[in-house]
């Protein structure tokens, strides 16, 4: 599918085929291609946890306002963004600029400094940003990549985190922007027109606000 039409054709689908799995292969694929997402400094600061199992799905409903699309979608995609994912990666991708000729050696700590600075010390506000808005671009990404793949998305704010984390082990230290019902369109259900978008003239600007 090419992909202005893919992004034309993605619908937030409310109503899943129940029961239908997503085969493995292709759950991979979707998070290998989602993975190419832009980061800041590429520090991919993303955790997913995949809910497939009929248990965890029901558990996951509660904590979601008993939306039956959690349980209906094929897999429920928990979208964590981690505010220490700097510490965990950075230098993973300082070594991988190095060898692939991004960056000398001796630029390193300037480098180190640059990104600390930008995106503050661990637990500040700061910090939680950049997590949220680079988790979104992935999550975007998800959603594009899953429609080229013949399947189906619903990015979730309806939800309480607090209940989430606890029932997932997600630790305090980490934020949920969104949940990401995945699967298939339910049969027989047919989709009415795209709702209410605004026109580009209400919210594009030139040069100033």
């Amino acid at each position: 599918m090419e992909i202005l039409d893919t992004l034309k054709q993605r619908r937030s689908i409310n109503f899943f085929e129940p029961g239908k799995e997503i085969p493995d292969a292709k759950l991979i694929e979707l998070f290998e291609i989602a993975n190419l997402a832009p980061s800041s400094f590429n520090l991919q600061p993303w955790k997913v946890v995949v809910v497939r199992e009929a248990e965890r799905k029901s558990i996951l409903r509660q904590c979601a306002f008993n939306q039956p699309k959690v349980e209906e979608a094929s897999v429920i995609l928990i979208m964590v963004a981690d505010p220490l994912a700097l510490e965990e990666n950075i230098d993973r991708m300082f070594d991988s600029w190095e060898q692939l000729g991004y960056m000398k050696q001796e630029m390193r700590e300037t480098y180190r400094s640059m990104v600390y600075q930008l995106q503050g010390e661990s637990d500040s506000i700061k910090r939680k940003f950049f997590a949220i808005k680079n988790t979104a671009l992935f999550a975007m990404n998800l959603m594009v990549a899953a429609k080229g793949l013949g399947l189906e998305t619903h990015p979730m704010d309806g939800f309480n985190e607090d209940c989430v984390k606890k029932e997932f082990n997600i630790p305090d230290d980490k934020v949920i922007p969104m949940l990401i019902a995945v699967g298939y369109l339910k049969e027989g259900i047919q989709l009415l027109p795209r709702a209410f978008r605004r026109n580009i003239n209400e919210f594009i600007k030139y040069d100033k606000y």
